[in-house]
């Protein structure tokens, strides 16, 4: 198919200027002024914004966690991205400790994905373990188009300790690779669950006080001083608080490189949501907890500085029968969020429409950052002649409310429900291919793996 969008607004990480745009396959044509119609099924995208298709660098689909697998995999969850303007997800594949290799991590990661997804989809790394083997992969790895990896600082099956930490991070930058780090200091955090469940505490309001901000900032602060000891670059994902903010910006100030990425929870909610009555808190655990206002405050002023590279969504979806796993121990609730319908419509609503920031801005954090920094650049995260067909269009005029009721998971329960949207996503190009028309999703199962190159920001 040939599509002419005629009189839309194309927004950029640079500039947002009334253009139209031609599609030819599965590519962008053309992109101007008074385009002719070259036999195109023409669109009228008159008060409509144009975005390059949103990337989410970090979902979780189909993943086991405390003994339950995730509500959504990659054919609902992916169903969901796209009609919320996602046209690619990064997932975390992993190796498995105790003798897993990276390739057999790869392995079944394809294995839950290929086949399902309704948008495009690429997996980062999770290393584990390291050795001599996991050392002698990480060439493999780029050669299957991953190029970003993850590592932990907490969580006895995914964790690493500071030693290997070092040497990975120090490894990955010599193949011009980085990581991203869930930074949170691991023993203090089981000594302060110790401490709470001694006194009975095992309600979900508990949550946030054992996972402090301190215990973020610590980890954040001791991963950019090995960071810099291995003169290497880092990712700090999930970004939550202004205590490890500063300490990134302290790092950046000594000359480091460090990249950051926070999510819509830590932007809009609060940590009272965990005192919520009947057990309804526990819908909102995940790690690290939601912070308070003033954290909230500090995150949106660094977007506006441009001091966080993107806004991810951390997908990680349960119902509330899983999430009663913790009923009677709120260390066994399942931690995570579903986010990714509804990332880019809470960004245009609480980020541009109430000005905290730019339209620039807003397709920098969703789009074109993560196109550079993940290496698909040009041909993701941009409307420019020969990029890939991936266009999100926003009907500013669009509202509803979000509702577990109507979205497109597989939970009983959404994390901003009764939340206002004032813009929508009306239309979704996926490589050319129309899969959302008028919201709703209308192709399925079009999305392919995505083999990326190295980071070019």
């Amino acid at each position: 198919m040939k599509y002419l969008l005629k009189n839309g607004t194309v927004v950029s990480g640079e500039k947002t200027e009334k253009q139209d745009v031609l599609i030819e396959g599965e590519r962008i044509a053309e992109v101007g002024v008074n385009l002719q119609e070259h036999d195109a099924c023409v669109m009228d995208m008159t008060g409509k914004l144009l975005f390059p298709g949103f990337i989410d660098a970090h979902t979780h689909f189909d993943l086991e966690v405390a003994g339950t697998v995730t509500a959504d995999d990659f054919e609902s969850g992916t169903k969901a991205a796209v009609c919320g303007g996602t046209t690619l997800v990064i997932d975390y594949a992993s190796q498995d400790k105790g003798g897993g290799t990276l390739k057999e991590g790869l392995e079944k990661w394809h294995k839950k994905a290929d086949g399902k997804c309704s948008c495009d989809y690429s997996f980062h790394m999770s290393i584990v373990e390291w050795n001599e083997k996991t050392e002698e992969e990480i060439e493999e790895m780029i050669r299957e188009g991953i190029t970003s990896f993850k590592l932990y600082m907490t969580y006895p099956a995914m964790m690493v300790n500071d030693c290997d930490l070092y040497k990975i991070i120090k490894k990955l930058n010599e193949f011009g690779c980085f990581a991203g780090v869930h930074c949170e200091n691991s023993g203090v955090i089981d000594a302060l669950i110790s401490e709470a469940k001694a006194a009975g505490r095992l309600g979900p309001e508990n949550h946030p006080l054992v996972r402090p901000d301190d215990m973020e900032a610590e980890a954040v602060h001791r991963l950019l001083v090995i960071a810099r000891q291995a003169d290497a670059p880092v990712m700090v994902v999930h970004l939550t608080n202004k205590k490890a903010y500063h300490e990134i910006m302290k790092a950046r100030e000594c000359g480091q490189t460090v990249y950051a990425e926070t999510c819509p929870q830590y932007l809009l909610l609060d940590d009272s949501v965990y005192s919520e009555p009947d057990f309804e808190g526990a819908k909102f655990v995940c790690a690290p907890p939601i912070r308070k206002k003033t954290d909230q405050e500090c995150l949106w002023q660094a977007l506006a500085e441009d001091k966080i590279q993107t806004v991810a969504t951390d997908q990680c979806s349960f119902t509330m029968e899983q999430k009663a796993l913790g009923k009677d121990d709120f260390t066994k609730i399942p931690g995570g969020l579903p986010g990714v319908e509804t990332r880019g419509t809470l960004l245009y609503t609480y980020g541009v429409r109430e000005g905290r920031i730019t339209l620039e801005q807003m397709c920098r954090l969703l789009s074109e950052n993560a196109a550079k920094l993940y290496g698909v650049y040009p041909r993701k995260g941009a409307i420019l002649p020969g990029s890939d067909a991936d266009i999100a269009v926003i009907d500013p005029q669009m509202e509803s409310i979000i509702s577990a009721k109507t979205h497109a998971y597989r939970t009983d329960n959404n994390p901003f429900e009764g939340f206002p949207l004032h813009g929508g996503i009306d239309k979704v190009f996926l490589r050319g291919h129309l899969a959302v028309d008028n919201g709703k999703l209308v192709e399925e199962k079009l999305g392919k793996y995505i083999y990326r190159g190295k980071k070019q920001i």
